[in-house]
């Protein structure tokens, strides 16, 4: 079915986009269904409902001015919260009365399972004494950004997690999560020296040079962590969704080369892009693991400096 809405968006956003004598606009098909939009398309043969999302005045503030305007993206990262809720909220209070004398069966045991994982395999390996605080936060990103990366997997969906606004603001809350952490484990004083570093043992003159020459890069690392953080994420939804979209574009391509020659690329299209989505899925998983490994990593890295 997702196969499906994908292959009439894009024969529908060739059409609307028009042709020229060397074929469809591939290029505005792809940047109409990868890019961030004002409505949310329901479409399946050319029939289905468009919503055209609220569009709000911008709002100023000082020299700042903000567009608090809905967008796809925006809606289906909500989508993406609430879904959290109506999934955890149940099992978390059948926790506490159901399986409280027992172990839990179903869903909810392969949601225990997954947790235990995260907390003794992930948080507690990395991050060790004082792990345990930690863990809420590295599950709720784990599964928020999840969610987010399976939603564009669905009919009609999108994939918030494409948008490098929607990764770095999940980088900077990533950021101030670690520093914060690495100050209250270090102290004001320890924390410094993760920035001002100069090996023990040296004298003036090679402190000074060290200093010189280490503080601009430890200044760069913490900001090149979140960084790559958001780049990775970004890049791999991303990718994966125009190599889908490219390979279907293949199909318009080749319409007026024959009958023979269009339905063996169609079939050959068809077919990679199946395997893609297969593959998409587990890079949804996989993504979402890497963003909350690496998560814990940091903060392990900054609380145990030495």
């Amino acid at each position: 079915m997702k196969l499906l809405a994908m292959l009439q968006g894009a024969a529908q956003a060739a059409q609307d986009h028009g042709s020229t004598e060397s074929g469809p606009d591939l290029q505005g098909m792809l940047m109409h269904h990868l890019l961030d939009g004002n409505e949310l398309e329901f479409q399946v043969l050319g029939m289905g409902p468009v919503i055209h999302l609220p569009q709000f005045d911008p709002v100023h503030i000082g020299p700042l001015t903000l567009n608090l305007s809905p967008t796809k993206h925006v809606v289906f990262l909500l989508l993406a919260a609430v879904l959290l809720l109506v999934v955890f909220i149940p099992i978390g209070r059948a926790m506490r009365t159901k399986y409280t004398d027992r172990a839990p069966s179903g869903f909810a045991n392969a949601i225990e399972a997954l947790v235990v994982y995260f907390r003794d395999e992930v948080v507690r390996r990395n991050i060790h004494h004082g792990a345990d605080a930690y863990t809420g936060y590295i599950l709720t990103l784990f599964f928020f950004i999840l969610f987010m990366n399976l939603l564009g997997l669905v009919p009609f969906g999108a994939t918030a997690t494409g948008n490098f606004m929607v990764t770095g603001a999940l980088a900077l809350v990533t950021f101030v999560v670690t520093e914060i952490s690495g100050m209250r484990t270090l102290g004001f004083a320890g924390y410094m020296r993760t920035i001002f570093f100069a090996p023990k043992g040296m004298g003036p003159v090679g402190t000074g040079l060290m200093l010189l020459i280490l503080t601009p890069v430890e200044f760069l690392g913490k900001l090149t962590k979140p960084f790559a953080l958001m780049i990775r994420l970004f890049a791999n939804m991303l990718a994966g969704h125009t190599l889908v979209l490219s390979l279907l574009g293949l199909i318009f391509m080749f319409a007026t080369g024959g009958a023979i020659v269009a339905g063996g690329v169609t079939i050959a299209s068809v077919g990679v892009v199946s395997l893609i989505m297969v593959l998409e899925l587990f890079v949804a998983f996989l993504q979402a693991y890497i963003f909350a490994l690496l998560t814990s990593v940091f903060i392990g890295m900054i609380q145990h400096a030495h």
